[in-house]
């Protein structure tokens, strides 16, 4: 046993305070939000050394810790093992939500009654049949059902328990976040939940959004952001710090420990907002030609993306630069619900593209171990998509936006509208799903308005090789070999000042090798806007100042 005063992290890792603050936590609950990089799982595994070798989570109570995948939760298995020892590994239940909820469905099946009676030896796969088989997507309800019904249930799972992790906290969905409920509220085991941050930095309760905040509020959960991105090379981590250092000085790191070379700011100051626009394409010809990847550059403008990068896509289309305005992509090259279709429309317009077939098909059979079942589903999947390839083929190479509903809605129908809404917990609720679906109708309209044909439409819409040119917004979650910030100026950040240090620090975090900031001394007032534009400009000191650190 070790001291509670007396503990260090595991292999000598060094956390940033806010972690190392999160990893000691013994009384309160804790919300801890981060970006990429920041090392979420690691602290998850610190949290779990220190409980388990202080003694903090005593024998024979145990840790529990709740991912999103397998492979999640198996890592945090591992680093644990690593960290502590097998022996006191051992205390730690790594599972998924469904494990976790298939594990109590086992132990406690008789708590089910009426038409939620299940044989002894159920199964899980398509279609249910009472008392015999469920389905992937009733596990979760039915533990629910479980530990709402049986107080000798909700006490097992509590007398077993003192701490548990949620892991990727941010993807959990509303059933998932009562079953975490109805099992750990109001009891004293101490939660925490980690994930990426998708709110601004600052502004703790307040600013949380979504699961984090009804978890704040639900259970009185302590906010805690993790500033650091150790995939970001010395120079850029030392230029994060001295924006910590202001936004929230206690969390800080001590300069010694953001030493090291390595990393790259640039700073470019330009008579005109064309020729700075010359001057960023040239330069990012020549990153593609050192051989960064185009997708691995991204430039980023704090608003009015349209108007402010408008030199730069016209430069950029000049030099036959490709690039993406993921702004006039509207988020569907991040929508789960949006590439399904995308792939679908892949498979049957193209005569081979195996990445999308392959995708497609993970997404269309469920693989639930049957083989036969299996089969059968597959072969009944690849006869419908031989069907529509042969119908769109008949249609030509323009086929017609009436066409193509007809088939995206087809293909949709037989998926199914509740394997659609299981893509994304942003689906569950609201119109969010049906928004999506019309942006990507609204798309193929306005790119099959000007490529012609609509093989060449979908591969612009995934062309993967592209420069991403985006709102500050848009790439939280996000992170680059290289960033470019456009237009660090008084005239472009001049909200809250807060507000716009957190937007700022979340745009040059996204970088891991190179970042660069640029400046106009006059930017023209661009066709069509009309609110107010400063035309002569002024460098943001504070902000290019943090460069120098």
């Amino acid at each position: 046993m070790i001291q509670q005063d007396h503990w260090r992290p595991a292999d000598s890792m060094q956390l940033e305070p806010n972690a190392l603050l999160a990893a000691k936590e013994t009384l309160r609950h804790l919300a801890v939000t981060a970006g990429p990089g920041a090392g979420k799982t690691e602290l998850l595994a610190q949290r779990a050394d220190f409980l388990l070798r202080t003694q903090t989570c005593r024998s024979p109570r145990r840790i529990l810790a709740i991912s999103f995948k397998v492979d999640a939760a198996r890592n945090l298995r591992e680093r644990v093992r690593r960290r502590c020892g097998p022996a006191l590994a051992a205390r730690l239940d790594s599972h998924t939500f469904h494990a976790f909820a298939k594990r109590l469905i086992d132990r406690f099946r008789p708590v089910l009654t009426g038409g939620n009676a299940l044989d002894p030896d159920y199964t899980i796969g398509r279609p249910r049949v009472a008392g015999k088989q469920i389905e992937f997507e009733d596990m979760v309800p039915l533990a629910l059902t479980i530990l709402r019904t049986s107080e000798v249930a909700r006490n097992a799972v509590r007398q077993t328990y003192s701490h548990v992790f949620l892991d990727e906290f941010q993807d959990c969905t509303k059933e998932q976040y009562e079953l975490i409920q109805a099992a750990f509220h109001g009891t004293d085991a101490i939660l925490t939940a980690v994930g990426d941050t998708k709110q601004r930095i600052m502004g703790w309760a307040g600013a949380l959004e979504g699961i984090f905040k009804t978890f704040a509020d639900g259970f009185g959960a302590h906010p805690l952001y993790l500033y650091q991105n150790f995939r970001s090379l010395p120079r850029l981590r030392r230029m994060q710090n001295a924006m910590v250092k202001v936004m929230d000085p206690p969390a800080a790191l001590p300069d010694d420990q953001v030493s090291g070379e390595g990393g790259d700011i640039l700073v470019g100051r330009f008579a005109t907002d064309v020729e700075e626009a010359q001057n960023l394409a040239e330069a990012v010809q020549q990153w593609i030609a050192d051989g960064v990847p185009a997708s691995q550059i991204a430039v980023l403008v704090v608003r009015d993306l349209e108007f402010y990068a408008a030199p730069l896509f016209a430069e950029l289309t000049r030099r036959g630069v490709p690039f993406r305005n993921e702004q006039r992509l509207q988020d569907l090259s991040t929508e789960p619900a949006a590439g399904l279709v995308f792939d679908f429309l892949r498979v049957i317009a193209t005569e081979s593209n195996p990445d999308a077939y392959a995708r497609l098909v993970g997404m269309l059979v469920s693989a639930r171990g049957d083989e036969d079942r299996d089969y059968q589903e597959h072969m009944g999947w690849q006869r419908f998509l031989d069907a529509a390839r042969t119908e769109l083929g008949a249609l030509g190479v323009q086929p017609g936006m009436a066409n193509l509903q007809r088939l995206i809605a087809a293909f949709l129908d037989r998926f199914g509208r509740e394997r659609l809404v299981a893509l994304s917990a942003d689906y569950e609720h609201g119109p969010r799903l049906d928004e999506i679906l019309v942006q990507l109708q609204a798309w193929l309209i306005e790119t099959l308005a000007i490529v012609p044909g609509l093989a060449l439409a979908l591969e612009r819409f995934g062309e993967d090789n592209a420069v991403r040119v985006m709102t500050i917004h848009k790439s939280k979650g996000l992170e680059f070999d290289t960033v470019v910030v456009l237009a660090v100026e008084n005239q472009t950040f001049w909200a809250n000042a807060a507000e716009e240090r957190s937007s700022f620090f979340v745009a040059i975090s996204r970088a891991k090798r190179r970042l660069g900031l640029t400046v106009a001394a006059c930017r023209a007032r661009p066709e069509g806007f009309t609110r107010r534009w400063d035309e002569v400009r002024r460098p943001h000191n504070e902000f290019l100042g943090y460069a120098a650190a």
